[in-house]
């Protein structure tokens, strides 16, 4: 039988990509208890950074957006390796915390990161409402525009 959070993800034409593996020295997720604590995700589209730069600069904000529905959806999918493959297991989206690589002059940080938001609220619904911070950064690994972490609880 499929899961709940499976059939979701297939009516939102939603696919997930198989969890990345870390580039430093550091782990993707840590689960302490019952909390899934999720390392900064890039905006890989098919193992690709589609879109590089600083939002205000030379990333428009509908791309801003777009990269940080990717980033949910790489959060997602760690989340998914955390849970063994049942995302059913999620009780709650306690936080995520957003990074935008900004010009001087941008402001619109809570904009972009809404990406993230709005895609695992309409997946997960009321569970999926969240604490936040979106902020915006001089620069971000590999030059992308958008990282995001998350935390999350957990059937225990």
């Amino acid at each position: 039988m499929e899961n709940i959070i499976d059939q979701r993800l297939k009516e939102l034409s939603i696919e997930l990509d198989k969890a990345s593996v870390p580039a430093g020295s550091y782990v993707p997720y840590v689960v302490t208890n019952n909390l899934v604590f999720i390392s900064g995700q890039l905006p890989f589209i098919n193992g690709e950074l589609t879109i590089k730069g600083k939002v205000g600069e030379n990333v428009s904000i509908e791309d801003a957006i777009k990269m940080s529905e990717a980033c949910a959806k790489a959060l997602l999918s760690q989340l998914k390796a955390a849970c063994n493959g049942n995302l059913d297991k999620v009780k709650r989206v306690v936080k995520l915390g957003g990074f935008v690589a900004s010009s001087p002059n941008f402001t619109d940080q809570p904009k972009v990161i809404n990406g993230a938001s709005d895609l695992i609220v309409n997946i997960f619904g009321d569970i999926g409402k969240h604490a936040r911070f979106a902020v915006g950064v001089a620069a971000l690994p590999l030059n992308v525009p958008v990282e995001i972490d998350g935390v999350f609880e957990i059937e225990e």
